[in-house]
């Protein structure tokens, strides 16, 4: 597996790297200090797995890995563990609070290896059909297929599923759509996303789910109309 090292700290760096070494799997193709010269790095180069440390100046490691638009398998380190959720948010493999041992990094890079193993043998259309979210002080398993619309609400997104069950999380409407399988969701407003597949009917500016009308906001029925003529 190729991978990278990204963290502002020398020493942190160099830990990583020792630890790299050791590990047969793993190929160290950099080590970058901060998250610009590791953007460069990633716009050239196929890269299998990151390891990023979340607290850098300028560019936190959560941006830099939000601006992917491919996105490698990633093992997020950082000094602070109430950082975990978000690692969570974002399909982390795992997360290293520092100061971490070799047998720690080995458990998450052993992870990392039975991952990118699945990834090759499912090939390029071997997807999840299901992500997890934090819900208050617990994190839920939601089904893409039990999905019926997503509402923003300031901060939280409501997330509204078959049977009358809701899921409420704290998410912005973006980073949902980059959790959300791009070819079954679609945004119709700047306060929902919908399944395709569960749209029954449009009728001027809303659609019908669920027994439901939602509002289709004017900036999106451009998008709306070309994904339902496929």
């Amino acid at each position: 597996m190729n991978c990278i090292v990204v963290d502002d700290e020398p020493l942190a760096r160099e830990i990583l790297e020792e630890f790299i070494r050791k590990v047969p799997f793993l190929s160290l193709k950099a080590s970058c200090k901060n998250g610009f010269e590791a953007l460069e790095f990633l716009q050239k180069e196929n890269i299998d797995l990151i390891f990023l440390d979340i607290q850098m100046p300028d560019m936190s490691g959560i941006q830099l890995y939000g601006s992917l638009n491919y996105r490698p398998l990633v093992i997020f380190t950082t000094a602070y563990s109430n950082y975990a959720v978000t690692g969570f948010d974002f399909d982390a493999i795992d997360y290293l609070v520092k100061p971490f041992a070799f047998e720690r990094f080995m458990k998450a890079a052993n992870k990392a290896y039975r991952q990118f193993q699945s990834r090759a043998d499912g090939g390029a259309d071997h997807r999840r059909d299901f992500m997890f979210v934090k819900d208050g002080t617990k994190m839920v398993k939601v089904d893409f297929e039990d999905i019926l619309y997503l509402e923003g609400m300031k901060d939280y997104i409501k997330i509204i599923l078959k049977d009358k069950k809701m899921v409420l999380t704290l998410m912005s409407m973006q980073h949902m759509m980059e959790k959300l399988p791009g070819e079954g969701f679609i945004r119709i407003h700047r306060s929902y996303i919908v399944p395709l597949s569960k749209i029954e009917s449009v009728e001027k500016n809303r659609v019908l789910v669920a027994g439901k009308h939602l509002p289709v906001g004017q900036s999106y029925k451009t998008g709306l109309m070309q994904a339902l003529r496929g």
